[in-house]
């Protein structure tokens, strides 16, 4: 079967793998029908995201239909279509124990430090197989994955009815954030550099847009917090200044998220937490966020159509991953397909 694998960084190869089998750990095997490209695939391809290990077979956002079930397995039969959790854990670890096996002590997750889902067959768990609703296509459903991404800021945020938000970036995961938290909270600023990006912000949820590139993000997110400062910030740029420009922009008592993988240094400084008592929090994948996703599905609380902008055959992966890089303005959301 085909598979796309990152040699090392910067080397894509589409490669030939024998078919997984059926074993005790792994009683379904799935057939891929659409993968997501993620930012984090992304910099795995140019060797930025420091948790990878190579060479790998890429790709977190999973989703595909039952192919062959173990004697097992007791929930999914041939033919239900799933989504793929990401995420391996322990279950015996601190973090676990804790509750949070998204940090496990000893995780792996599929694309990034075992082999993922850019290939025609997957073998893994029942447990780690989600029924899709009938009222999602294959490829919309691949957004489900980065939508379990922003319930985990959001929930790390403890964001609640009376927070004033302020969203740092309105990209894919800016985006996926405002849907999660305009269901919490109705006081949200969406800050990004690109005007059209801020005006589908605005006509999606978001109270008041700062463009940063025209405007003082600290002067206008005082201005929209009567002169407080954002309660929670959560950070989905992620570039190198982008946690002190929240932590400056975030009032007392504040909560500042931040999701970057980036290991360069960052300049920030002690009195910008210490003065105003910030509970500054890490927010990574997600902890068992793809029941709740499926179930505001269910629910029509989210809408994931309309995501995807692009699809490339498997097979012509580097192509897609060459167009990624192009910064295109047309592009939202690639995903690979499995129909070649």
């Amino acid at each position: 079967m085909k598979a796309v694998q990152i040699v090392k960084p910067g080397e894509l190869k589409v490669i030939d793998i024998e078919k997984p089998g059926l074993d005790e750990e792994n009683n379904v095997i799935v057939k891929m029908t659409a993968a997501g490209i993620c930012g984090s695939d992304v910099g795995i391809y140019h060797g930025t995201n420091a948790a990878a290990t190579y060479p790998r077979i890429i790709g977190h956002e999973m989703v595909g239909v039952v192919a062959e079930t173990g004697s097992s397995v007791k929930k999914l039969k041939v033919g239900d279509r799933v989504i793929v959790n990401q995420v391996t854990s322990c279950g015996h670890c601190y973090p676990c124990r804790k509750g949070r096996g998204n940090v496990c002590d000893h995780l792996k997750v599929r694309g990034v430090h075992i082999d993922g889902g850019y290939r025609e067959y997957i073998a893994v768990p029942e447990t780690d197989c989600y029924h899709l609703p009938d009222s999602i296509s294959d490829q919309d459903a691949v957004m489900i994955e980065p939508t379990t991404i922003a319930i985990q800021s959001c929930t790390r945020a403890e964001l609640e009815k009376d927070d004033m938000l302020l969203i740092y970036g309105s990209g894919a995961l800016g985006s996926s954030i405002l849907k999660i938290a305009r269901q919490i909270c109705d006081h949200i600023i969406v800050a990004d550099i690109q005007d059209d990006k801020l005006e589908t912000a605005k006509s999606t949820g978001a109270k008041h847009t700062i463009n940063v590139l025209k405007e003082d993000l600290v002067e206008k997110v005082k201005e929209y917090t009567h002169m407080h400062g954002a309660t929670v910030s959560i950070d989905a740029v992620c570039s190198k200044d982008s946690l002190i420009r929240l932590l400056n922009a975030t009032g007392n008592a504040g909560k500042v998220i931040t999701m970057g993988f980036s290991t360069a240094s960052t300049e920030i400084n002690q009195f910008a937490i210490t003065a105003k008592e910030l509970d500054v929090r890490g927010s990574r994948l997600q902890n068992k966020m793809f029941g709740k996703a499926i179930d505001m599905i269910h629910e029509g609380k989210l809408d994931l159509t309309g995501s995807v902008s692009h699809t490339f055959p498997l097979t012509k992966a580097q192509e897609a991953f060459d167009f990624v890089d192009s910064h295109d303005p047309s592009i939202r959301k690639i995903i690979l397909t499995f129909d070649f």
